[in-house]
C-alpha cells in the first residue's frame, strides 16, 4: 500500500512538477502557520508583561498624513497599537519561519541543488519586501479586527487572541501566495553532471579506442 503511494506520487511528481510542488509547499506553509500561530501569541503575552508595551514603533512614513508602514501605537490593543511588544512579536514569530520554511521549502518541495548562498539571499531580500507590503496592508486591516472582536464583539482576552490568529492568517497567506513563484526562481535543480568540451572530447578519445 505504501510502495503503491510512495510509486504513484513520483510518477505524478514528474509529469505533473508544478502541481506536485505546489502541493507540498502548501503542506509546509500549513505546518509553518500552525507554528506561527502558536509562536506569536505566546511571544507576545512575554513582551506584553515588559515595559515594551508602552513604547510604541513607527517607521517609514508614507506621505504627509502621519501613515507608517510599520505603526504600532504605545498601549494594549485595541485603544494602542499593542507598542513595541507587538512589533516584535510579530517580526520574531515571522523571522523563525520562515527560517525553517527556508530549508524545508528548498529541501523537500524544490529539491534544489543550486548555490545555497545565492538562493538565501534572494531569498532574504524577498522577505524583506514581503515584510514591508504585509505591514503596509496591516496598517488597514489590523486595528478593524481588534476592535471588532474585543470591543464590538466583547470578547475580551478571546477576541484579543482570536485577533492575533486572523492577522497571522492574512500574514501567512500573503507570504505563501507571493513566495512560491519566487521559490520556483531561486530553488533551481541545477543538472547533476553538465557535459564540458574537454569532457566530451575524452570521452570521444575513448570511445575511438
Amino acid at each position: 500500500m505504501a510502495r503503491d503511494t510512495k510509486t504513484t506520487w513520483l510518477e505524478f511528481s514528474r509529469k505533473q512538477e508544478t502541481l506536485a510542488q505546489l502541493i507540498v509547499f502548501t503542506l509546509l506553509n500549513i505546518g509553518m502557520t500552525v507554528l506561527q500561530l502558536i509562536l506569536m501569541p505566546l511571544i507576545k503575552w512575554l513582551f506584553g508583561m515588559t515595559e515594551l508595551v508602552s513604547m510604541g514603533f513607527q517607521a517609514f512614513p508614507v506621505g504627509t498624513d502621519g501613515y507608517y508602514i510599520f505603526d504600532y501605537a504605545a498601549g494594549s490593543l485595541p485603544d494602542g497599537g499593542g507598542g513595541l511588544a507587538y512589533f516584535l512579536a510579530v517580526q520574531i514569530t515571522l523571522a523563525i519561519a520562515q527560517v525553517l520554511n527556508f530549508f524545508a521549502q528548498r529541501n523537500i518541495t524544490f529539491k534544489s541543488n543550486s548555490n545555497p548562498w545565492w538562493a538565501a539571499l534572494w531569498y532574504a531580500l524577498a522577505y524583506v519586501v514581503i515584510t514591508f507590503g504585509a505591514a503596509a496592508l496591516q496598517g488597514f486591516y489590523k486595528a478593524p479586527i481588534y476592535e471588532l472582536l474585543i470591543s464590538t464583539r466583547g470578547m475580551g482576552d478571546a477576541g484579543e487572541a482570536s485577533a492575533d490568529v486572523v492577522t497571522m492568517l492574512i500574514n501567512a497567506l500573503i507570504s505563501a501566495a507571493v513566495f512560491f513563484p519566487i521559490f520556483k526562481i531561486i530553488f533551481r535543480r541545477e543538472d547533476d553532471a553538465v557535459d564540458t568540451p574537454e569532457l566530451t572530447a575524452s570521452n570521444d578519445l575513448v570511445s575511438s579506442r
